[in-house]
């Protein structure tokens, strides 16, 4: 193993590629040769309003074990652990999550050749899949929780709002609780294609239907008796997307807030027409927690669906930028369109 490696900080909007020792596994801790780090919207979000102080990023993560500290045998579920084994972690935790934390911390981000994870409480799980599937784990632990809030019952009509990552992994989390039919709102259309092969049974592209009194008459057709959908799910992140998800929930059906993980402002909503007479169940879920995660896992180890083809780029550390920039844009990087990017330590 180097005795040194490099892991990417940045400030305010700056990215850099630092190099910093590599740290010996203290007992209780445990090292990772990163594969693969996402970008998530939150990091977006974060970063198009400026980072206060140099952090190292990277919350979504899946890496080889590289050193086991003392007293490290086994994962969270009590599986055996060696060096070689493929791992992936939740990254919250008592204090600050990774991917969040300051330089005093080193790779303790995952847009970083090692991730070195020091927390007492740690959630780490030896993963029976490709990387690009792991690197999926944390977000779709926020579906699994978004889809087990809503209470879903077997057979219910679902409308999800965004095509983005996290709406996608809604989607086939809706799909493999039940849903009897599975609405998707988003675009551009590869990403809708995409939409489909993880669940969806329709798919509304909002670049076709850019007004809403139009779009909105489109999805509630897809419903049944054009009455509304069962469940709502507002995965955009997309101000205006919430009033207009409002609008396709069915009496007494219920909507869930996904989307909006970074403060980007307030918008103005009916409490009578939009709640009261719809008798509508409003639920919001922050992040996940473990449990999420753990379940989520066995969906993904099972990989019935296409999930590695969510991972549409893998760009080297110097490169995170542009993935930045592509999802702050246009969602194309080198001419094709952006699903979900990921980092690369090894690259």
């Amino acid at each position: 193993m180097p005795s040194t490696a490099r892991a990417v900080t940045v400030l305010g909007q700056e990215f850099q590629v630092r190099t910093f020792d590599i740290p010996d596994p203290a007992p209780g801790s445990l090292l990772l040769r990163q594969e693969l780090g996402g970008i998530c919207g939150t990091d977006l979000h974060n970063w198009q309003k400026g980072i206060a102080s140099e952090t190292l990023m990277g919350h979504e993560a899946v890496g080889i074990v590289a050193g086991l500290g003392k007293g490290v045998s086994e994962d969270y579920l009590g599986n055996p652990l060696k060096e070689g084994d493929r791992v992936v972690f939740h990254p919250r935790n008592s204090s600050v999550a990774y991917g969040f934390r300051g330089t005093d911390q080193p790779f303790s981000g995952g847009f970083s050749e090692y991730i070195y994870m020091t927390d007492p409480q740690n959630c780490w799980v030896k993963f029976d899949g490709p990387a690009k599937v792991g690197v999926l784990a944390e977000p779709f632990a926020v579906a699994t929780h978004s889809v087990m809030r809503a209470k879903m019952e077997i057979g219910d009509t679902v409308i999800v709002q965004g095509s983005g990552a996290i709406g996608l992994l809604t989607a086939a989390a809706a799909r493999a609780s039940g849903a009897g039919k599975v609405i998707v709102i988003g675009g551009p259309p590869e990403r809708l294609e995409l939409a489909k092969r993880l669940g969806a049974d329709v798919t509304v592209d909002i670049g076709v239907y850019r007004d809403v009194t139009e779009r909105q008459k489109v999805v509630l057709a897809e419903t049944r008796k054009g009455e509304g959908a069962d469940v709502v799910f507002e995965c955009a992140g997309f101000l205006p997307a919430f009033p207009e998800g409002l609008e396709y929930v069915k009496t007494d059906g219920t909507f869930v807030e996904v989307g909006h993980f970074v403060d980007i402002g307030t918008i103005a909503v009916n409490p009578n027409l939009h709640f009261l007479r719809r008798n509508l169940r409003l639920e919001g879920i922050w992040g996940s927690r473990y449990n999420h995660f753990v379940r989520g896992l066995t969906v993904l180890e099972r990989n019935e669906y296409p999930f590695a083809d969510l991972v549409s780029h893998v760009l080297p550390l110097e490169g995170v930028a542009d993935g930045f920039d592509a999802l702050n844009g246009t969602y194309q990087l080198d001419g094709e369109t952006v699903v979900k990017i990921a980092v690369s330590g090894a690259a």
